[in-house]
């Protein structure tokens, strides 16, 4: 057991999404450690967003559907230990009071019988962990010794989602919680006017992995392939969150630059157009890869992406491939999202020009010492360090064991 880390809990975390999905977020990597040294029961996605007629929704659908037939499912996490996963069968009907109604009876039900399997034994001290404030539908079923809101989206400004009914459950459990972590200042300044004891708790990175970019190893052979230099983006191909219009006028001003998006197209937002990338030749969509393959991609790149268009939802946003992209020593160039402005070591560009300027800024002045500096610098922000944190502020909590 490693006593800088939180241990000893029976943790009942509510996700906002499944835990084999095809991109890790906080949620994943956060529970994955923690199981270590606690017992965690891992609640899948609640069906939030209004699902549509997409494939993507659809095999989700039915995916679901399968899983909610089967009893919590154990599954060994890579850093020790092992997460039991419920995939629990809910209506995606929130605004509906019925819908509300039975989906709690629903839950109750399957939450308490894998309670049952994931925590046998005599109790521990146990913990509702919500990603979603919907958690605060299993207040009554876990009966908790302890309550943590980990907010790291500002969900409810995503399409297809309720925001009225999300944001007032997001009053009540944020104030119920001992505890709110908060992944940006923004959200950490929200969620202040609910709670007092909030913790500013940015997104961090596997940086010991990412920083092993910088030496020799295998490459991704896609990316590597394609003519330089080249510029990468790592994560969802999604037109809520990407700027379209900023990547293709980049394109457009730069053809012998090759830009290429690495990750799963319209995840969460399976309904996005993207046409105005996939019709210009030197944008690539390569499709998506494991996270322990990231690292071979960015050994790749000349320069990293974060070319998000400003919105409520991305002004929140801390992206977990801040420290992944610096920890790999690469030069970033990011639009000018207000959570990540005081990080050193990144470019901000609001338009097509600026970003055509500062990539060849970052271009001409890149080089070994600067790539070394820039992943030492990022050293200080990883799950060790993030877990440390959490364990201080849950013992700093009224009545917590010494």
């Amino acid at each position: 057991m490693d006593e800088d880390r939180p241990h000893g809990l029976d943790i009942v975390c509510v996700g906002f999404a499944e835990w084999d999905s095809e991109l890790w977020t906080n949620q994943h990597h956060l529970m994955s450690r923690l199981a270590a040294d606690n017992r965690v029961l891992f609640i899948e996605s609640l069906g939030l967003r209004r699902p549509t007629l997409t494939g993507r929704d659809l095999r989700r659908m039915r995916r679901r559907f399968v899983r909610g037939l089967r009893p919590a499912r154990r599954i060994d996490s890579p850093h020790g230990g092992h997460v039991w996963v419920l995939s629990p069968m809910v209506l995606p009907f929130h605004g509906s009071r019925v819908a509300r109604a039975l989906n709690g009876r629903l839950l109750a039900q399957l939450v308490r019988r894998a309670v049952r399997r994931a925590f046998p034994g005599p109790r521990g001290r146990r913990a509702l962990w919500g990603y979603v404030p919907q958690a605060e539908i299993l207040l009554h079923v876990v009966s908790p010794d302890l309550v943590v809101y980990h907010c790291v989206d500002d969900i409810g400004a995503q399409d297809g989602i309720d925001a009225s009914v999300y944001v007032d459950a997001e009053h009540r459990f944020a104030a119920r919680a001992d505890l709110v972590l908060a992944s940006s200042a923004i959200l950490a300044a929200r969620m202040r006017d609910l709670n007092d004891r909030v913790v500013d708790a940015p997104n961090v990175a596997d940086v010991a992995a990412f920083a092993a970019a910088l030496g020799p190893g295998p490459v991704d052979g896609p990316v590597a392939a394609l003519p330089g230099p080249r510029l990468v983006f790592t994560g969802a191909v999604a037109a809520k969150k990407l700027d379209v219009d900023l990547l293709a006028g980049v394109a457009r001003a730069r053809p012998g630059w090759s830009i290429a998006l690495v990750g799963p197209v319209g995840l969460g937002d399976p309904a996005a157009d993207i046409s105005r990338l996939t019709d210009l030749p030197n944008v690539h969509l390569l499709g998506a890869r494991s996270y322990e393959e990231l690292p071979a991609v960015l050994r790749a790149a000349d320069v990293a992406l974060i070319p998000y268009r400003r919105s409520p939802l991305t002004d929140s946003i801390f992206p977990m491939k801040v420290y992944e992209y610096l920890a790999a020593g690469l030069p970033v160039v990011s639009t000018p999202l207000p959570s990540i402005a005081e990080v050193p070591d990144i470019a901000f560009a609001a338009d097509v020009p600026a970003t055509v300027a500062a990539v060849e800024d970052a271009l001409a002045a890149d080089g070994p010492q600067e790539r070394r500096a820039r992943s030492a610098a990022a050293a200080g922000h990883s799950w060790d360090d993030r877990l440390v944190q959490i364990r201080d502020a849950l013992d700093d909590l009224p009545g917590a064991s010494a």
